[in-house]
């Protein structure tokens, strides 16, 4: 599915998420979100981008802006790994990659030149209105938080 670009209706989920319930992106409709797909839990650039954001949750959560991680593991996998690390980020569970194929993230790539199927690193700001925003594509994980929360909290004029 193509991915969704600044100006379109972020498309809707529910999923499991950590720490048992479900969580809905239509949930959160007069609040900005920022949405960020990692490929797995507990790889090193996966965590970091999680503990880069659980680091800044207060400073989101501050500006009124919710966070939430997706990626295909299970919420067992995603207990695990938020506890293992102190993560204080949602984390939402798509092993049926719903999500992932709706926000056209699912996509092959390659890795010692072998193709596969995986999650590409990325991230939207979705406005109180559901709209997207802003999309990073092919995340670098450094400073990548720093940035996203700059610009979440330029979208709700908070400093």
């Amino acid at each position: 599915m193509a991915r969704p670009a600044p100006g379109d209706v972020a498309p809707d989920f529910t999923l499991p998420r950590d720490g048992g319930g479900t969580i809905s992106l239509s949930a959160f409709r007069g609040r900005p979100v920022v949405l960020f797909f990692y490929p797995k839990d507990d790889t090193q650039a996966c965590t970091l981008e999680a503990i880069s954001f659980s680091e800044l949750a207060d400073e989101f959560a501050a500006a009124g802006i919710t966070l939430i991680g997706l990626s295909p593991d299970s919420v067992k996998k995603h207990d695990r790994f938020a506890k293992k690390h102190n993560l204080t980020v949602t984390l939402a569970a798509d092993e049926e990659k719903a999500a992932v194929n709706a926000y056209g993230v699912w996509v092959e790539k390659m890795m010692y030149g072998r193709k596969y199927m995986g999650v590409e690193r990325s991230t939207f700001l979705i406005g109180a209105d559901g709209v997207v925003v802003r999309v990073w594509e092919k995340v670098k994980v450094d400073g990548h938080a720093q940035e996203v929360l700059a610009a979440a909290q330029a979208l709700c004029g908070k400093p």
